[in-house]
């Protein structure tokens, strides 16, 4: 389902909103604009100047916007990614946004790979990658994402490997294979961790 013009607007001081050719359902939605509260919050408290806030919260908008298009659109827009809705849609919105004429590396870099991580990300795809896994909406281990969410300003790097063991632990525990993106992405926080 695609959402009207009226339930695109951002909540107040959460600027930029979704793209108009997004494709997300309300309960998507609600999850986005957690996901831009999160980031707002920590961009307030770590004194980020408003440009690079705004890189954040366009990685923020962008990352799930077509979460929820058809298989026929995921594949239109990242024709050469294999796999399920949820590593698809990453590549696919990133690949939209580029075509619509966003040109920030960094940004486009955060939300094709907001599911699976990226050893070569700056800051922007780091709090992509930990706001995703923590907004206050999911319900799975709650308590110790809220207290990961709490130290993230303080020690980002900490919380990012802590995210990113959390979420290579559910992979393999479900039995899916590990993208390579993934394998090279923690491969490069145990290094940075240990070096």
């Amino acid at each position: 389902m695609t959402l009207g013009p009226e339930l695109r607007a951002a909540p107040s001081g959460l600027r930029p909103t979704l793209p108009v050719w997004s494709v997300v359902t309300p309960a998507r939605l609600a999850h986005i604009e957690r996901v831009a509260r999160l980031v707002a919050t920590w961009a307030e408290e770590m004194g980020i100047p408003d440009s690079e806030r705004n890189r954040w919260l366009r990685a923020v908008w962008l990352h799930d916007a077509l979460r929820d298009a058809t298989a026929e659109e995921l594949a239109r827009w990242a024709p050469s990614v294999p796999g399920p809705a949820e590593l698809r849609h990453g590549p696919a919105s990133a690949a939209r946004a580029k075509a619509e004429g966003e040109t920030d590396r960094g940004v486009l870099d955060a939300v094709r790979y907001h599911s699976v991580g990226l050893a070569e990300w700056d800051m922007v795809g780091r709090v992509l990658y930990c706001a995703d896994f923590l907004e206050p909406g999911r319900e799975h281990t709650r308590d110790a994402r809220a207290d990961l969410a709490r130290r993230f300003p303080e020690d980002a790097g900490g919380v990012l490997r802590e995210v990113a063991r959390m979420r290579l632990t559910h992979a393999v525990a479900s039995g899916w294979p590990l993208p390579d993106p993934t394998v090279r992405f923690w491969n490069f926080l145990t290094a940075r961790a240990a070096g």
